[in-house]
């Protein structure tokens, strides 16, 4: 299904009314209210960020739940994102590898490994991603590991800070472009691959939402800049 932006998909922390993808779902749906383990109510198989909009995949059963979990898991699924970006690097493909765990003490943040001794809380996650420029201001994110924020932090990593996500050195947004609740403009396109027992995933990208093209047009005129620029 297609999560819009601003919206998280499971019910928001201190309000049990708020809405969510999981109420939609189960307005619609009132027998998903049972049959799925904790933590992946009403079949809802991934996260999204609340400002991330795109493709939320959503089983109907258990069994299809756990197959779709393990393909996850064993990173066989190639999962495509588009995402507006705050600074224009001198590159125009990167590949990262490095791996990411919680920061030691922002329990919202987390950070990259770039030493042995890099402060952080637990345990290191290996992710990859890979960026490709596809015109100014937008970029591609492919990744086949799912860790939080992966996508962000590494892109901030490289000096490609998604434009408006303050946590990781992004900014703002102009006001009155993105919708409320919004902060930065990242969209999941498409995930493909092979679930066991089941026909592979693949569909026709989802395209990003309207209110998009103002902000990539407004992000196409800014004068150029690099992470080091005032």
């Amino acid at each position: 299904m297609a999560k819009p932006p601003g919206v998280p998909a499971f019910t928001p922390h201190g309000n049990p009314h708020g809405a969510c993808v999981l109420r939609w779902l189960l307005e619609r749906a009132p027998w998903r209210s049972g049959g799925f383990p904790e933590g992946f109510a009403g079949g809802i198989a991934h996260r999204l960020d609340v400002s991330t909009s795109g493709v939320l995949l959503v089983a109907d059963n258990a069994d299809s739940l756990a197959a779709l979990r393990a393909s996850f898991s064993g990173s066989r699924l190639t999962k495509t994102y588009r995402f507006l970006a705050k600074h224009t690097p001198a590159w125009s493909e990167h590949h990262v590898t490095t791996p990411i765990a919680h920061h030691k003490t922002k329990r919202r943040s987390m950070v990259v490994q770039r030493g042995k001794n890099t402060p952080h809380r637990g345990k290191w996650y290996p992710a990859d991603t890979r960026f490709a420029q596809i015109d100014g201001p937008l970029w591609e994110a492919t990744i086949t590991t799912g860790v939080m924020h992966q996508i962000r932090v590494h892109a901030a990593s490289v000096g490609l800070a998604l434009w408006g996500d303050a946590l990781y050195g992004g900014g703002r947004l102009p006001e009155g472009i993105a919708p409320g609740g919004v902060q930065f403009a990242l969209h999941h396109e498409s995930t493909s691959g092979p679930v066991e027992n089941y026909p592979p995933l693949q569909a026709p990208p989802l395209p990003v939402p309207s209110w998009w093209q103002p902000l990539a047009d407004k992000a196409a005129s800014r004068k150029p800049t690099s992470p080091g620029a005032a």
